[in-house]
């Protein structure tokens, strides 16, 4: 494995190939803990890893130098999967002093007894010299949590990006190009979607500022390193955190005997046109992940439920609850789907829509109980009003 960034800059984090959930996350490819050993004059370590991994980050620091021998550790974030190993790390590394901005050394604090610890508190536009290599700090406030910063070094043009143009992809390889671009760029966009979406405007100043940074290496906290495809990232993050539009429709929703999958289906059919992307997505058989990942550049977004005790089915509640927390913007919506004796679970999910002040694409549309050939050719003609839609808030 090519660890070496760049001379006497090396990753020493973790590849956990078996995780599968990273707090409701599915992470169906692993993930990594990236943390990041800079040798100069002085030796600085950027971030540590999760708590279970701490042997294999300090095995790895014991590859290129004594542990006696790092100077900082630098913290960017303090969420567990970054500093849940901290204890054990500055423990270890006996003479090493902790590097974090005053919210991170709150948060820290409460996750971690810091008796005896020395901490060097720091702010956007603070430097650390290592000798020949500064240390730069940038907060990044909310991107995602208070605490966030990123670290640069000016005279290698490189970036620690902390959770920003992450991805939880783990593999044997550490860089962009030794990968395929296809995958690396989809695991970034699912990251984005239930990760960072609801902090568009903090990316949006974020990219801002690193925009007046040279940059030739972006080195985030998970997934592989960025240094040939900046280009692709960098646009793909300037989109994604204004959750720009493609023309493009999610048609989703939960069934209990088939009637409200009939008309999604049916809507299915009729949105299928030429130059309009087309998701029909099962909840029950998707996952929160997928649906956020796909909701985040859908121009136009259908949710369909049946009736529950005069409520929307439990899984398109939990749907909407986890996108609600997303806070995806500049969608247009609208509810269906099927009912019998009691009505409650299209009329929320029409609530809901307007709660999330998405534009109403269409007005409800709903069938009791199993729909006829009148009401499926009906949803039929939605469907492409929907496309059409999509076709037209995309340009």
């Amino acid at each position: 494995m090519n660890t070496m960034l760049m001379n006497n800059i090396n990753w020493v984090g973790y590849v956990d190939w078996n995780v599968r959930d990273f707090h409701g996350y599915s992470t169906d490819r692993g993930a990594t803990y990236n943390a990041y050993l800079v040798q100069d004059e002085k030796t600085a370590l950027i971030d540590s890893v999760k708590a279970p991994y701490v042997d294999n980050l300090l095995k790895n620091i014991r590859s290129h130098t004594d542990l006696d021998k790092v100077d900082y550790i630098v913290v960017n974030h303090a969420e567990p999967d970054h500093g849940g190993g901290l204890s054990k790390t500055v423990e270890a590394l006996p003479n090493a002093v902790v590097v974090c901005d005053q919210k991170c050394k709150d948060i820290i604090s409460g996750h971690h007894d810091t008796t005896g610890w020395n901490f060097h508190i720091v702010k956007t536009g603070d430097e650390l010299s290592l000798g020949k290599r500064t240390l730069q700090f940038i907060e990044t406030p909310m991107v995602h949590w208070p605490d966030s910063m990123f670290t640069y070094i000016p005279e290698e043009k490189l970036l620690f990006s902390m959770d920003a143009f992450g991805q939880h992809y783990a593999t044997s390889a550490r860089f962009d190009d030794e990968v395929s671009l296809s995958t690396t760029l989809e695991e970034a966009k699912k990251y984005y979607a239930n990760i960072v979406m609801p902090f568009g405007k903090m990316v949006s100043k974020v990219l801002d500022a690193a925009s007046g940074l040279d940059i030739d290496m972006i080195a985030p906290s998970h997934g592989v390193i960025w240094r040939t495809h900046l280009p692709e990232i960098l646009s793909r993050y300037a989109e994604w955190a204004e959750c720009k539009a493609r023309p493009k429709v999610v048609i989703m929703y939960d069934t209990m005997w088939q009637a409200t999958e009939k008309i999604a289906m049916a809507m299915t059919e009729g949105a299928s046109i030429e130059g309009v992307e087309t998701i029909l997505l099962n909840v029950r058989a998707s996952s929160l992940t997928v649906v956020a990942t796909e909701v985040l550049d859908a121009a136009v977004v259908a949710i369909g439920t049946s009736n529950l005790n005069q409520n929307m089915l439990p899984m398109m509640a939990a749907v909407l609850t986890y996108l609600k927390g997303l806070k995806p913007v500049g969608k247009s919506g609208m509810a269906f789907g099927s009912y019998g004796w009691g009505k409650g679970g299209c009329e929320q999910v029409d609530q809901w829509i307007n709660d999330m002040k998405w534009d109403t694409v269409h007005e409800m549309f709903k069938c009791k109980f199993t729909p006829d050939a009148a009401v499926l050719s009906e949803a039929e003609k939605i469907g492409k009003i929907l496309a059409e839609k999509a076709g037209e808030i995309a340009q």
